[in-house]
């Protein structure tokens, strides 16, 4: 009779720590394409003094743009703050915005694009900062409707990659009210600042108009949409949403991965390991992760420890798997329980000596006892003593047979 305890599998908590929901970027952050547009408008309304006839962003806002423009005094003052900004020169910025900020001639429009342009130069070397001149420029009141409300949203991205979520979600729930805007990138960065918040049905919310039926919706939308209902704990909605992102993106390992995931969340261990199967013969498994997930899986599975064994030892042979502790170990459980006990010895001499403690050498030691073989058994027990054991009282057992 075996000495080995009669719980067979030890990876499932492995397995689950590992297949997690992968690729959740944020929902809408202003890329450099977008964030170049809007310091070319603002150069060119700090050089023309007046705000040219633009398309109007937010054609739906209550607000009233203020019609305010650059005197002819300060043209040249605000020149010198676009040029510098332009050029990336912080300093140079700074020194020419003093001679606007500190007169006290200057009007809101003049204060405020100063501000908004600073606050660019200051996104990435100080966001705190960024921040502050957002705010600012937001009370102000002076730009025209483009110019306020993109500061505000980006006021809104600085706040929620800072992880104030309630300053972000109460500055953009401001800008949606005022402007009642529709657009999606809108909606999918109040989902994505609701699910940071942990609300995950509000999240939801906010992400299945834009998301479910449609199939132009970003990507990065549609794995935000699928990260709330797993978290949400809305098992259904999250397969029924991963199995259509997988279909529409057959090519995209991260895709197939976040179907796994949820086959995995409901402990459907079948369909995950299709899913991983797919992508091993398409030879699309590639990182050492991902080939331990697939092993654990057939471990934890119904007369999977043959499988278990052959990609163990495909992934070894690949050089995908490290030689470690970790992938003799499964090959040592995968060959005990399906009575390949010579060979199971073998991957736990294999593993021993790269054990943290003596764990393994006492499980040696066990096989070693069930195969009668007494005297190699007492010398792994020995050796699982002499490295470390938490509960020493089994290889003491061993030892004194």
């Amino acid at each position: 009779m075996s000495v080995f305890p009669s719980h067979r599998h030890l990876l499932v908590s492995a397995i689950i720590a590992a297949l997690t929901i992968g690729g959740i970027a944020e929902a809408h952050a202003q890329t450099a394409a977008e964030r170049m547009a809007e310091r070319r408008a603002a150069r060119e309304a700090a050089r023309s003094g007046s705000k040219a006839k633009v398309e109007e962003d937010y054609p739906n806002a209550t607000r009233k743009a203020p019609g305010l423009s650059a005197s002819s005094r300060l043209v040249s003052r605000l020149n010198a703050v676009s040029e510098a900004q332009q050029e990336g020169d912080l300093a140079a910025a700074e020194a020419a915005a003093t001679h606007v900020l500190e007169n006290d001639r200057a009007n809101a429009y003049e204060r405020a694009i100063t501000l908004r342009l600073l606050a660019d130069l200051l996104v990435d070397s100080d966001p705190a900062r960024a921040q502050d001149y957002l705010r600012q420029v937001i009370e102000l009141d002076g730009l025209d409707n483009n110019q306020h409300y993109n500061a505000m949203l980006l006021l809104s991205q600085l706040q929620l990659q800072a992880e104030d979520n309630a300053a972000a979600l109460a500055t953009l729930d401001r800008l949606l009210s005022e402007t009642r805007s529709d657009k999606p990138e809108l909606q999918a960065l109040r989902g994505s600042i609701l699910y940071q918040m942990e609300r995950y049905d509000d999240a939801v919310a906010a992400l299945e108009p834009i998301v479910r039926g449609k199939p132009d919706a970003q990507p990065q939308w549609r794995q935000l949409l699928l990260a709330a209902y797993v978290d949400g704990e809305r098992t259904a909605d999250a397969a029924a949403l991963a199995k259509e992102i997988a279909a529409s993106t057959p090519d995209d390992k991260r895709a197939q991965l976040n179907l796994a995931s949820v086959y995995l969340q409901s402990d459907d261990y079948a369909n995950a390991i299709s899913v991983y199967e797919r992508l091993r013969q398409a030879g699309q498994l590639t990182e050492e992760s991902e080939y331990r997930n697939l092993a654990a899986l057939y471990l934890n599975s119904e007369n999977g420890e043959k499988n278990a064994i052959a990609v163990v030892n495909e992934g070894l042979e690949k050089g995908i798997l490290s030689p470690d502790h970790r992938a003799y170990s499964m090959l040592a459980q995968a060959y005990y329980f399906s009575d390949q006990y010579e060979q199971a010895i073998e991957a736990y001499r294999k593993a021993a000596p790269l054990d943290d403690d003596g764990t393994t050498y006492l499980n040696l030691a066990k096989a070693l006892a069930n195969e009668g073989r007494t005297a190699e058994s007492k010398e792994a027990a020995q050796k699982a003593l002499d490295k470390g054991l938490q509960n020493p009282e089994e290889a003491r057992r061993l030892l004194a047979r």
